[in-house]
């Protein structure tokens, strides 16, 4: 059955991505959407050399929606932040964050998360892996915000994947 289906839940994700996209169930429809979830992880599992281990479960569910709260906290600082421009201009920085993860998966994770947050943006990850450099848009207190992005977005992630 794992050959058939290497990666379940994405293969469910896909058949059900495209039956919404569509805003369809027709028979055909329906046969593209299982083609599609049975094909595509199939045809990409030699992609992915080392297929990743989640250890904790609920954690995901806590990080995601921690991770939604910092997307919406964030865009009104960010707003805010925009709107009193003339008044004060933001304090933008290169903050550079030693890092204990070391997972691919977990960095990749990590990654996507500083994405979609607004006002941090991925700058640079060292060769070893062990400083990420990152640009924060309005930065207060140095210290405060690496203790929180590790606290908040690190660990969780060392305890799901490491």
């Amino acid at each position: 059955m794992k050959r058939l289906f290497p990666a379940p839940l994405l293969s469910l994700s896909l058949c059900l991505l495209w039956l919404l996209l569509n805003l369809s169930v027709s028979p055909g429809n329906l046969l593209l959407a299982v083609l599609l979830g049975m094909l595509a992880p199939l045809l990409m599992a030699p992609l992915r050399p080392v297929s990743a281990h989640i250890r904790h479960p609920w954690t995901v569910v806590r990080l995601i929606v921690r991770v939604g709260i910092d997307v919406l906290i964030s865009n009104l600082q960010v707003a805010r932040s925009v709107w009193t421009l003339n008044r004060r201009p933001p304090r933008s920085k290169f903050v550079h964050i030693p890092l204990e993860l070391r997972d691919a998966h977990g960095l990749a994770a990590l990654s996507m998360i500083t994405t979609v947050v607004p006002g941090t943006i991925w700058s640079e990850l060292a060769l070893d892996r062990s400083v990420l450099l990152l640009h924060v848009f309005d930065l207060d207190d140095e210290a405060r915000f690496i203790e929180h992005f590790k606290q908040t977005y690190e660990r969780p992630l060392m305890e799901i994947f490491e």
